[in-house]
């Protein structure tokens, strides 16, 4: 079972964006969204590094973050950090899709 090391990368990223826009902002509701997606994402690459076919929560908060920040750089026009976690969050979305549909081992039945 290999580690699924850039959906680690990508839950990590989230959680230090919400802490860092706590540090320099003192915004609570950064540091809260970014420390529960974080971890909602740490729990989905966990999941995805035991099963490949298990990447629903993955797939599902990746989404989410994607379009709540996607809307957010809609609206605003700021590429950091909305935009940035926008893009990083479909380019997620897209990676785990592929991964789980091309992976011999995710299309195994048991």
């Amino acid at each position: 079972m290999p580690i699924d090391y850039a959906a680690f990368a990508y839950a990590a990223s989230v959680a230090g964006g919400g802490i860092l826009g706590y540090v320099k902002s003192k915004s609570i509701p950064s540091l809260a969204a970014g420390l529960l997606f974080g971890t909602i994402l740490g729990f989905g690459a966990y999941q995805t590094s035991q099963d490949p076919r298990n990447c629903a929560v993955l797939l599902g908060s990746s989404a989410t973050l994607g379009g709540m920040m996607g809307y957010r750089y809609y609206n605003t026009g700021k590429i950091m950090p909305a935009g940035a976690i926008a893009i990083i969050s479909a380019v997620m979305f897209i990676r785990t899709v592929v991964k789980n549909v091309t992976t011999p081992e995710a299309q195994k039945v048991e």
